[in-house]
């Protein structure tokens, strides 16, 4: 199993951004699906998360302005950012809970290789 994140780049603040991560692989069923980052010297941090069932949580630092969504039949998790501030800036990563077969008895969790989101002008 493979996570593919792109849509990073170069934005000025209040931008919009959208962030796409794509699971490749022997697949079976996708439970939860998230976006993380990570910016310089910090901790990576949850950013948006997604259930199966489409029920949404998010970083206070990010509520009404991001949005999170996912296409099941695409095995893909999308990252809406509106309103980007500098303070936006790290390396996002997708990730993503998996099982591969219908006898898994866990769910593997996997992560995208990142991508870079930078906000300045």
């Amino acid at each position: 199993v493979q996570l593919q994140a792109s849509g990073g780049g170069l934005v000025q603040p209040g931008g919009s951004l959208r962030l796409s991560c794509a699971a490749s692989g022997v697949i079976f069923s996708i439970n939860a699906m998230g976006w993380y980052r990570q910016a310089p010297g910090k901790q990576r941090e949850l950013v948006a998360s997604i259930t199966s069932g489409g029920s949404t949580n998010y970083a206070d630092s990010v509520k009404g302005r991001f949005t999170i969504s996912r296409d099941n039949a695409k095995n893909t998790v999308y990252l809406q950012m509106n309103s980007l501030k500098p303070e936006d800036t790290a390396v996002y990563y997708c990730n993503a809970a998996i099982k591969s077969t219908a006898w898994s008895r866990t769910w593997g969790i996997y992560w995208g290789q990142g991508t870079l989101v930078t906000v300045s002008s």
